[in-house]
């Protein structure tokens, strides 16, 4: 791994044009102006953020926002509860609604200041106002800057499932200060931990030894290691997507521990487990059944589970949560496809597949 991490460039080819937006990754991005106002240019702006997010970073959006060059800037802010229970419709039309209010047009830029939650909504409120605006991604915790900035998958939750509602969207640029990390819970931190280490599982073998060798540097949020890793997560999700935008084929691959968790989500109730934690277990249910098929071997289970715990994150189903209740869950994700369930499993390290549909017994053991 480099010393320094590098500014990761996302490219998407569409209709024979090319598509690229930057991810600048380092430390007191927020600070320097000049960078957001870049991608902004002299256009008004509607920020979004929450109530946790916006004492801590807001203003130093707005002073970058509001900088001599910017006089006549409109800006709209909207801040929201915070958590995954307010991933809602009703959240997506308060942004919508403030920003009409406004009169905002089609050129106004949505800014998402915030997690993952404030991301995807955000996301989707930008792609729905006036048949599409621009958006741009300051992702403050690690979870959102590793995986849901990067992409543009946006969306709200349903009642019936997770990320149900929702569109493709791709930001214009993606804006990472690895110090808003500084001020994380070591709950949320930890979450978006899940997520790091998925990479590896899915893409990178050398990755995944690279983080299960520097796990105590992790949990101490070493400011140099972090922007590497982040920058790594970024460039593989960016690669990815660049092969697959809309999920045809092999953009599933990201969705490893994904099906269990979103039904470990919807069954415990959104917001009671974070979604990295949901995730977490997804992730180990899923080496476990990947292993007992000998795509991977014991010991990496092995490994994956000592990194979990290691971050106080879970790795088996929540008690009291058995395989009829996972079926039930995950027949209503947004994956299944002619009434199958696709899950994402393993055929070697740093390779995953989809299957289509696993037998219950092949679950159950490994809840």
């Amino acid at each position: 791994m480099s010393p320094r991490a590098p500014e990761v460039m996302v490219r998407l080819t569409a209709e024979g044009s090319d598509r690229s937006y930057p991810i600048h990754i380092g430390p007191g991005l927020l600070t320097q102006a000049g960078l957001l106002r870049a991608l902004v240019d002299d256009r008004n702006v509607c920020l979004v953020t929450n109530e946790t997010v916006a004492p801590l970073f807001q203003s130093s959006v707005l002073d970058a926002l509001n900088g001599d060059d910017a006089a006549s800037r409109r800006v709209t802010v909207v801040e929201l509860p915070d958590g995954e229970a307010h991933k809602t419709l009703a959240s997506y039309e308060r942004i919508l609604t403030a920003a009409l209010e406004d009169k905002h047009e089609r050129s106004t830029i949505f800014i998402a200041l915030g997690g993952g939650v404030i991301g995807d909504m955000t996301g989707f409120a930008a792609a729905s106002f006036l048949r599409g605006a621009d958006f741009i991604q300051v992702p403050t915790t690690l979870l959102s800057q590793v995986d849901s900035s990067v992409g543009g998958k946006t969306g709200v939750n349903h009642p019936m499932g997770k990320n149900l509602i929702g569109a493709f969207h791709q930001p214009i640029g993606v804006i990472i200060d690895t110090q808003t990390l500084e001020t994380l819970p070591d709950r949320e931190y930890a979450a978006g931990m899940a997520e790091v280490i998925k990479y590896g599982l899915i893409a990178d073998a050398n990755f995944f030894d690279y983080l299960i060798g520097h796990t105590e540097a992790l949990i101490r949020r070493d400011e140099a290691l972090l922007a590497d890793v982040i920058a790594r997560c970024c460039a593989i999700k960016a690669d990815v997507v660049k092969r697959d935008e809309r999920e045809g084929g092999v953009r599933a691959i990201l969705n490893f521990g994904h099906t269990f968790g979103h039904a470990i989500e919807k069954e415990q109730g959104f917001g009671v487990w974070l979604h990295g934690e949901a995730v977490a277990a997804g992730m180990a249910i899923a080496a476990r059944i990947s292993a007992g098929r000998g795509g991977i071997e014991p010991g990496t289970v092995a490994a994956l589970t000592g990194f979990l715990q290691a971050f106080s994150l879970p790795t088996h189903a929540p008690d009291g949560m058995g395989v009829d209740a996972f079926m039930s869950a995950m027949q209503g994700d947004k994956k299944v496809q002619a009434g199958k369930i696709r899950y994402v499993l393993l055929e070697s390290l740093g390779n995953a597949f989809v299957t289509p549909g696993l037998d219950e017994s092949e679950i159950a053991p490994n809840l």
